[in-house]
């Protein structure tokens, strides 16, 4: 068995419940925050016997989305024009994935 823990940014994570559902995978989902940008993520945390981590995979990757996004970055404080205050391109969404191996898992 293994637990996977992964993290989603908001915008695909209904869509990506959603084929968990379809596709019977139980799973839990947990609002998280954090990155770079501080934006709203999901966390879903999920055990799985071996065999049916690859499917879990591939949903995964077709859900996920990777997007470009501008962002300003933090004013200088200090006082001084500085070329970080201009908004710049960045890459933003995808997943995280994180495989561990678990004993054992209990339905009470």
């Amino acid at each position: 068995m293994k637990l996977l823990i992964v993290i989603i940014q908001n915008k695909d994570a209904n869509k990506l419940q959603s084929q968990f559902v379809k596709n019977s995978i139980q799973q839990t989902k947990l609002s998280t925050t954090g990155g770079f940008l501080k934006s709203g993520n999901t966390t879903f945390m999920i055990g799985i016997k071996d065999e049916r981590v690859q499917e879990v995979l591939d949903l995964i990757k077709k859900v996920s989305r990777k997007r470009e996004q501008y962002m300003t970055p933090p004013v200088n404080l200090d006082g001084g024009v500085s070329d970080a205050s201009y908004p710049v391109k960045i890459e933003v969404g995808g997943s995280i994935v994180m495989e561990m191996p678990m004993d054992n898992l209990y339905h009470f």
